[in-house]
């Protein structure tokens, strides 16, 4: 979705508690912040409406969750637009504690029911991750990731952990605002072991953030571990694989996590 400096009209900035002279676009998004409000556009319903519901059900000690904020007249989404609470921070190279917090954020989503949207889902996110877990065959551009995906795939093994709700995209999710607890402010969703939400942080931080497989290393006590990093992996290199702006940079480093993970399988 496109940037956009048109700010919320003022019936929705009121049925949501804001004041328009309040207004103050937040860099890099789409979204608006009035005072502790934050105000985004709606571009799919169904997806804001599951994400307000889950983002409401999660209470889990050491995280802060930007609470879903209803309007006046109790709804969620107002004339194209959603509010949430603010949380303060930023992105950081804090690889174990984003780790931590995936663990956290998954232990308390558990019980949440998978979103009916998720089967309806056809972008190259979703049918990446259906090619990373074998549900979906397809020839890959082995100059964008499809040789190592291939060479990869053949270890995949049976996973043996139950399905839940996960974020799958935590590393450039996950706030940080000095030692206050991390911020949580969306939720990406897949239907996946909870631990997976994990290993996507570990592969990322190789990949794209200078980790090393120390990293791995000091998170091998968590289930299926091996196995999860390499369904990560492959579901990076194939989401790199289909977009057809990915660069070398992008492949690069998902070659170099590719060779960490394959030396934990």
């Amino acid at each position: 979705m496109r940037a956009t400096l048109e700010s919320p009209p003022e019936h929705v900035c009121a049925a949501f508690g804001g004041r328009t002279g309040d207004a103050e676009p937040m860099p890099g998004t789409t979204a608006w912040r009035y005072a502790d409000l934050v105000l985004k556009p709606v571009v799919d319903k169904s997806r804001t409406l599951w994400t307000a519901r889950a983002l409401e059900a999660i209470d889990e000690p050491g995280l802060r969750v930007a609470k879903p904020v209803r309007s006046s007249d109790g709804r969620w989404v107002v004339g194209g637009w959603s509010a949430n609470r603010y949380v303060s921070g930023t992105a950081e190279h804090r690889y174990d504690e984003v780790v931590h917090a995936a663990v956290k954020l998954h232990r308390a989503t558990a019980g949440l029911p998978r979103p009916d949207f998720l089967g309806r889902r056809t972008d190259l996110e979703a049918l990446a991750d259906r090619l990373a877990w074998g549900e979906a065959d397809l020839s890959l551009d082995e100059n964008k990731g499809g040789r190592w995906f291939e060479v990869l795939a053949g270890s995949r093994r049976p996973v043996r952990l139950p399905d839940q709700v996960v974020h799958g995209e935590l590393l450039a999710g996950v706030l940080f605002d000095g030692d206050a607890a991390p911020g949580i402010v969306d939720f990406v969703p897949y239907y996946r072991p909870g631990e997976w939400g994990a290993a996507i942080v570990a592969v990322d931080a190789l990949a794209w953030g200078g980790a090393t497989i120390d990293l791995l290393d000091r998170w091998a006590h968590l289930p299926e571990w091996p196995q999860l990093l390499l369904r990560a992996v492959l579901f990076r290199l194939a989401a790199n694989a289909l977009d057809p702006r990915s660069t070398r940079a992008a492949h690069d480093g998902l070659r170099a996590a590719a060779r960490d993970v394959s030396a934990v399988l």
